[in-house]
């Protein structure tokens, strides 16, 4: 169960301001969390009247980090996890799967939003395997000299570093290439990187008029937000290789020893393009 971030006199905690809406609020609000405030609805009621499916993608991208976390966490054999970005806690964080798979998984959490903060140390304080990061993933050197960073891969083992739904807020395509391939050149061998990425294939199809008007409503209160096409996407991967099924549709995304899951959830045939999932390995 999470809570408002408030301080011991019930009010709002220092550095939250509930009158903009939040990248991690709206995205509490499409998940059904009550982590959000009348900023925050407003703009996601904004978004619904041009993308309807919104919170269908915000659940589909949920399950797909159950299911990636599960998998590195099982089948790879992963103990060691960053989430980039991580969002509000809600159910099934990255490490409750990945602690339920693995008792011994340690996972750091980064994030800078001031509503994250509050919410992520207090669910942590009992959990000795997991930290929380207050950084600014835009600068890899300052997230890498973090103490909780830097013990994680201090050991040298595999780790996974999660960005989902973190690097289209990103304006710059050079600086995001450069800061995805600043916390790869960090990972140890056999580390594994998934990445969900909003996309615009931008060929002024169905799906491309969907992402520019999206982008067109919610430019003023998130100006660095960018669409990107499925080969921008997969060049943020760099000289990595991804793994099957590649880089698809996050909700046709599948770990590489299961078939392709059923689908529970109804998408026009269109806008389930509108974001991309991939997983690579270091090696």
């Amino acid at each position: 169960m999470t809570h408002r971030p408030q301080d011991d006199t019930g009010l709002v905690a220092h550095g939250i301001d509930t009158t903009r809406p939040s990248v991690a609020r709206v995205y509490d609000f499409f998940l059904g969390g009550k982590d959000n405030y009348a900023s925050d609805r407003a703009l996601s009621e904004q978004i619904m009247e041009v993308a309807p499916e919104a919170p269908i993608w915000a659940r589909t991208n949920r399950r797909w980090l159950g299911d990636v976390v599960t998998w590195l966490a099982g089948e790879c054999g992963i103990e060691r996890f960053i989430d980039a970005g991580s969002g509000l806690p809600t159910a099934e964080n990255t490490h409750e799967v990945a602690q339920k798979v693995n008792a011994g998984a340690s996972v750091v959490y980064i994030d800078n939003d001031p509503s994250v903060v509050a919410h992520g140390r207090a669910l942590l304080v009992d959990n000795e395997r997991t930290q929380f990061t207050a950084a600014d993933l835009t600068d890899p050197e300052a997230v890498l000299a973090d103490p909780a960073v830097a013990k994680l891969l201090a050991a040298g083992e595999p780790v996974a570093l999660v960005m989902g739904l973190m690097l289209h807020h990103i304006g710059d395509f050079e600086e995001t290439r450069a800061v995805v391939r600043r916390y790869v050149d960090a990972l140890p061998a056999g580390s594994y990187l998934a990445v969900t990425h909003a996309c615009n294939p931008g060929d002024g199809g169905p799906v491309a008029q969907v992402a520019d008007a999206l982008m067109e409503k919610v430019k003023t209160t998130f100006p660095t937000l960018r669409f990107r096409t499925p080969a921008e996407i997969t060049a943020l991967f760099g000289d990595l290789e991804l793994l099957p099924p590649g880089l698809v549709p996050v909700v046709d995304w599948h770990p590489p020893s299961a078939l392709s899951p059923d689908h529970d959830e109804e998408f026009e045939a269109d806008v389930r393009h509108l974001i991309y999932a991939a997983v690579a390995r270091k090696d």
